[in-house]
Formats: structure tokens, C-alpha cells, sequence
């Protein structure tokens, strides 16, 4: 054991700082919130030093996780708000990578003025959250907004895009879109480039159609970089809570589960920690399980995540 520290000390020093870190930030709070969903605990059972008030709260087992996985209204709607984070989750990342993937081939041909092309179409990536939300808040506005004018200039009706309907949701999902496709045309455009040109040609020497080319040599060579692209566009989105609540807000049509866990934290009369906590660990758990199926199908495939 000695010799084996005296031989990688070097590497243990170098990351030392960042497991010391990660672990303050993430795996101490992370370890409070499972905890915290096996109590009843709110922001009238926690100790207060200001108000000089000890903790009140008490340890309950699993009847948090019983309430929350039963469906009720009272709690969120667990499983309807899954559906709906499904939904939110596959629009999303299926328009990103079709998106992404049609802008990657396109740039990856050569053309006039590819580099200012590349520049602004990763522009929306540039930008940071909040303000790509705020102007599109202003865009889709019913009464003032952008949309709406070009629609009634050209003699359509306008809309309520972010009102108590299914088009707040298709709105966001539309916002999120324009948001992450530059990520995933960056790296599908270095997944193109990776792949050898000479299998292009023999391709083309076999006969094989566009089509074909793209089946049969795109789609292969791409399947290490789009693997990883699609779990983390997946784990983003799924956990992708700026864009719907800085846009439609508390909306029930646009509720995720990251954004009701949110709610319970820091809105209401009684601020609930436990259930917060107890939906935190569920979509950790969702995620996990999910990202486990996952690399056991690219294992199938023979890729390595």
C-alpha cells in the first residue's frame, strides 16, 4: 500500500481538491435531502437560530416516498407529472439531435462563409439561460409580443402561447430546442469530421447511394459521439429548470418534476422540505435507472460510455 501511494501520490494530490469539493457541494447535500425525505420536515419543524426554535421534526420511514408514489393531487400528481417530464424530455432531445445533426452535415460540406454560419448558429448556446428566456417571455407575449404580430400580419390569429394550455408546454419545448441545438451540432460536427473520407469514397466506388452512405457510414461513425450526446441531452433535460419556470412559471401544463420539487421548497404557506426531498431522490433515481438501461444498450451495440 505504500509503495502504491508513493507511486500515484501525485494524481491523489491533483484531485483531491476536486473530490473535496464535490463532496461539500454536492455529496453532503445530497445525502441531507435522503434523509430529509424519511421526515416530515418544513420550514415549521426546522431549527431557527434567529427565532432561537429547535428542530421539531420527526422521522416518518417511507411515508413520504407511499404518498408521493401514490398519485395523489395533494402531492403532486407523481406519476402525471412523469408522463409530462417524459414528453418534455423526448421532444426535446429527439429535435436536437435531428436538428443538430441536419446543421452539422450541412456545415461539414464546404461552402462559402461556413465559419460566420457556424458563429451564429451557436450564438443561442453563447447566450446565458436567463436572458434567452426573458426575451423569449417577451416574444411569445399574447398581447405585445413578436410572434403574435408577424401572425396577424399575415392575417393569422394569435395565440396565448404561455397561458393554462398544452401550448405553454410546446412553447418551452420549442424555446429549449433553439437553446441546445448548437451543443449538439458542435459535437455531431466533430463526429463527422472524425470519420475517415476514404470510407466515403469506397462507398461511392461500391455504388451506394446518399442514402445508403449515410446509413451505412454516417450513422456508424457517429454512434460514439451521439451515445453520449444523447445521456447527457437526456440528463440536461430531464433536469432542465430554468427555461420553464423563468418562461411560464408555476403553469401546471408545464410542471416537470424538477420544477414542482422546486415549488414545494421555496413556495406555499408551508414550505414542505420533505417532499422536495423526497421528489429529489425520485429523479435521481429515475435518471440512474434510466442511465443504466442505457449504457447496457450501447454495451449490446459495442460502445463503451
Amino acid at each position: 500500500m505504500r509503495d502504491f501511494l508513493a507511486r500515484y501520490r501525485f494524481g491523489y494530490a491533483m484531485v483531491l481538491p476536486v473530490v473535496a469539493v464535490l463532496a461539500l457541494l454536492v455529496v453532503l447535500p445530497l445525502l441531507q435531502g435522503v434523509y430529509f425525505g424519511f421526515t416530515d420536515i418544513n420550514d415549521t419543524t426546522i431549527a431557527n437560530p434567529v427565532l432561537d426554535r429547535e428542530a421539531r421534526y420527526s422521522f416518518v420511514g417511507w411515508d413520504n416516498y407511499l404518498n408521493v408514489l401514490s398519485g395523489s393531487a395533494a402531492f403532486g400528481s407523481f406519476w402525471a407529472t412523469l408522463v409530462r417530464t417524459v414528453i418534455w424530455t423526448f421532444a426535446c432531445v429527439v429535435c436536437h439531435y435531428g436538428i443538430g445533426l441536419g446543421l452539422a452535415m450541412l456545415l461539414n460540406r464546404r461552402m462559402r462563409g461556413r465559419g460566420l454560419y457556424r458563429v451564429l448558429l451557436i450564438l443561442p448556446w453563447a447566450v446565458p439561460v436567463f436572458i434567452s428566456a426573458f426575451a423569449w417571455r417577451y416574444l411569445l407575449n399574447a398581447d405585445y409580443g413578436l410572434v403574435n404580430w408577424v401572425l396577424e400580419t399575415l392575417g393569422l390569429p394569435g395565440q396565448v402561447w404561455l397561458g393554462q394550455s398544452d401550448l405553454a408546454l410546446v412553447s418551452v419545448i420549442a424555446v429549449n430546442v433553439w437553446l441546445g441545438v448548437p451543443f449538439m451540432m458542435v459535437a455531431l460536427l466533430g463526429g463527422l469530421q472524425a470519420i475517415p473520407s476514404d470510407l466515403y469514397e469506397a462507398a461511392e466506388m461500391d455504388g451506394a447511394t446518399p442514402w445508403q452512405r449515410f446509413v451505412n457510414v454516417t450513422m456508424p461513425g457517429l454512434r460514439p459521439v451521439s451515445s453520449s450526446v444523447v445521456l447527457l441531452g437526456v440528463i440536461w433535460t430531464f433536469n432542465m429548470f430554468p427555461v420553464i419556470y423563468l418562461i411560464t412559471g408555476n403553469n401546471p401544463h408545464t410542471r416537470i418534476l424538477v420544477t414542482y420539487a422546486f415549488e414545494r421548497f421555496f413556495s406555499g404557506a408551508t414550505r414542505d422540505y420533505a417532499i422536495a426531498s423526497t421528489y429529489g431522490v425520485l429523479i435521481l433515481s429515475v435518471l440512474l435507472v434510466f442511465a443504466a438501461i442505457y449504457r447496457r444498450a450501447m454495451a449490446r451495440q459495442g460502445e463503451e460510455l
